[in-house]
């Protein structure tokens, strides 16, 4: 059975940096995983994915340049460094614990999913 759990989720003012933090346990193969956020606006959208090796990521648009994504193989754990936050960073985080698709362009996820963390950056 996949176990999932994402933590690191707080409110924080504009302009500061939160690190996310997901383990997943249960797989047996070397997946990619990856971080999505929903609001009611967007719904569930990627915003940073990595392959196995960390070799390969995907970013979207609107974070890039100001998160970073990295895994740990010892820790069993996937990190999301989040840096000069905005408020419409603002939003449900989930860890997807593996991907279906992986490139520089796109991120999907399979359905296995933590219960996420909230980020609320205030203005």
């Amino acid at each position: 059975q996949v176990q999932v759990m994402e933590s690191g989720g707080e409110l924080v003012q504009e302009g500061g940096s939160l690190r996310l933090s997901c383990t997943a346990s249960g797989l047996t193969h070397a997946n990619a995983m990856g971080w999505f956020r929903q609001t009611p606006e967007k719904g569930r959208e990627p915003i940073a994915c990595i392959d196995w090796y960390g070799l390969s990521t995907f970013y979207a648009d609107s974070v890039r340049g100001r998160f970073t994504i990295s895994r740990d193989h010892g820790k069993n754990t996937m990190y999301l460094q989040m840096d000069s936050l905005k408020p419409e960073d603002t939003a449900m985080y989930y860890c997807a614990a593996d991907l279906s698709v992986l490139t520089k362009f796109v991120c999907v996820a399979k359905d296995v999913w933590g219960q996420g963390t909230q980020v609320t950056v205030s203005s």
